[in-house]
């Protein structure tokens, strides 16, 4: 997941070398992925919130969090650099409507899980092979066109709904626990660590298939938090168990933008010449 070639300047003369494309997409670390879980535990908690707590239903649940998303996404489009908050907002927004598409599909539609499931990859492997027919690969390292964000989100929502009716169909169709259910995502996320680590397998097609996983496990845990006691949950109920992962998420970026601040005027420091570039 390179980032792609510099080109050559148009201006005859010495050539300065171009500042290289805004990447618009979070960059891949150990505090993305804990991110990506903490932010598919609060879709799963804000997507039940909508449509149980409140008892709005699934398809006046998916009328809001379907809104909700084409304006995020709007903003994230639209903006020229990389915004964490607005990113990550952007990825809420894309769980918690992928809750509501996933449990609408089950109980309103009465697809099922298994065929929810089965629906949602194919609309997954059909946007994958969009974009790769169009750009040749699937980086996201980096994604500053347009088209290619907007291929990235379609991805991400279908991604994230899928997780959401797998972790589902794991608890509802194989009768396993929520716990149980994060234990086998946490093998599958285990096991892409160890293929990332011996690269025995391509980066790009592991971080899709660690993007999609970490949507059940965050979301079989955030059920973990909501669901009553005899359902082998906590019954912290949705808008504690929301609230929680809201501080937890603005604490890591709060926390992530105070470093990098730190950062760059140490960098500044030790070379003035770096603060007018």
């Amino acid at each position: 997941m390179s980032p792609l070639p510099p080109t050559e300047p148009a201006v005859s003369g010495a050539a300065e070398p171009l500042a290289p494309a805004i990447n618009k997409i979070a960059e891949v670390t150990a505090v993305f992925w804990l991110m990506k879980i903490i932010a598919t535990t609060l879709g799963e908690t804000a997507g039940d919130f909508i449509s149980q707590t409140l008892n709005l239903g699934y398809s006046a649940g998916l009328g809001i969090t379907g809104a909700l998303l084409v304006a995020v996404i709007f903003f994230q489009v639209r903006a020229k650099s990389f915004h964490p908050a607005l990113f990550w907002a952007a990825i809420v927004a894309t769980t918690t409507a992928g809750t509501e598409i996933s449990d609408m599909m089950d109980r309103t539609l009465g697809l099922g899980y298994a065929s929810g499931s089965l629906l949602l990859t194919a609309g997954l492997i059909a946007t994958l092979a969009v974009w790769y027919k169009r750009d040749g690969n699937l980086s996201v390292d980096p994604i500053a066109r347009t088209d290619a964000e907007i291929t990235f989100w379609i991805a991400v929502v279908f991604s994230n709904s899928l997780g959401t009716a797998f972790g589902d169909f794991l608890v509802d169709n194989l009768g396993l626990g929520y716990m149980d259910a994060a234990l086998i995502c946490t093998a599958i996320i285990a096991a892409v660590l160890i293929l990332h680590y011996t690269r025995a397998m391509n980066e790009i097609a592991l971080f899709w298939i660690a993007f999609i996983f970490t949507r059940p496990f965050g979301a079989t845990f955030g059920d973990f938090l909501t669901k009553p006691l005899a359902h082998g949950g906590l019954d912290l109920g949705t808008y504690n168990a929301a609230f929680v992962c809201i501080l937890l998420m603005a604490g890591i970026i709060a926390a992530t933008l105070w470093r990098e601040k730190r950062e760059r005027a140490a960098t500044v420091e030790l070379d003035p010449a770096r603060e007018r570039t």
